[in-house]
């Protein structure tokens, strides 16, 4: 066990080194967010005054999205460098040593969970700055924490296997748009009880996006609302054990090969 806990540790270490180095891999998922997030606030802050809009600030209705945006760039990162581990060999090259497969993705998941934890410090830190205070507390900030990190960890790990299946790192990259997409569709701007088109009321309320951007939402404006934690916690749950299932039994067959 200590053995593995090395391997992770290093391998970990090393991810979120890489990333470092790279600038556009810290910038992109810290900066392009809170951009989106500026030009959305000020586009639409007069949806703050549709009955039953759930705040007179749109700035803290909409600083759930960055969360979740982030989490896509995460998907990006990981599944990015984890092709072009493969691409240079360095995959092959580990398959020669003791150290085992698991502790590669568990590293690379540790090099997202640092950079997820950022994230969070920076659209907290920002959306303070503006007069954003949370509704839930000190305690609602660890569970923003704990979920940034689950929905990290959930996108990762579907970012490792798509690289693991295809050993591409364009082919996860344009896997983006079609997240981005996703993001869209979902609850980001204006509440579902709010929606007057019936087919995108009910396409938000399929998507599963939208409760994780309201899981968050609801600890920034709300406060403790539970049914939306409960479905917010347990979507992301499940994607990260289904993404961590796949990514592991692509990782079996990559390292077999």
């Amino acid at each position: 066990m200590s053995t593995f806990a090395d391997q992770v540790y290093l391998l970990g270490r090393r991810s979120v080194v890489r990333t470092i180095r790279q600038p556009a891999n810290v910038v992109g998922p810290l900066i392009f967010p809170l951009l989106l997030l500026a030009v959305n606030s000020g586009g639409l802050r007069a949806e703050t005054r549709l009955p039953g809009f759930p705040t007179n600030s749109f700035f803290a209705f909409a600083l759930a999205v960055p969360f979740i945006q982030g989490a896509l760039f995460a998907t990006m990162n990981t599944g990015t460098d984890l092709a072009r581990d493969i691409q240079t060999g360095f995959l092959n090259r580990l398959s020669l040593t003791p150290m085992r497969g698991i502790a590669l993705l568990c590293g690379q998941l540790g090099g997202v969970v640092v950079l997820t934890i950022a994230q969070v410090a920076v659209y907290l830190t920002v959306g303070y700055i503006v007069g954003v205070r949370l509704e839930s507390g000190l305690a609602g900030l660890v569970v923003i924490v704990l979920f940034a990190i689950l929905v990290g960890l959930g996108f990762g790990a579907l970012g490792a296997f798509a690289a693991l299946r295809t050993g591409s790192g364009e082919a996860v990259q344009s896997l983006f748009p079609v997240f981005f997409v996703f993001l869209f569709i979902s609850s980001m701007n204006i509440p579902r009880n709010l929606i007057a088109v019936t087919w995108f009321r009910d396409a938000a309320t399929a998507n599963p996006v939208s409760y994780l951007l309201e899981a968050v939402r609801s600890l920034i404006i709300t406060g403790w609302d539970a049914e939306a934690l409960a479905l917010g916690f347990g979507l992301a749950g499940a994607i990260t054990v289904v993404a961590l299932a796949l990514a592991t039994w692509a990782l079996r067959v990559r390292m077999a090969r």
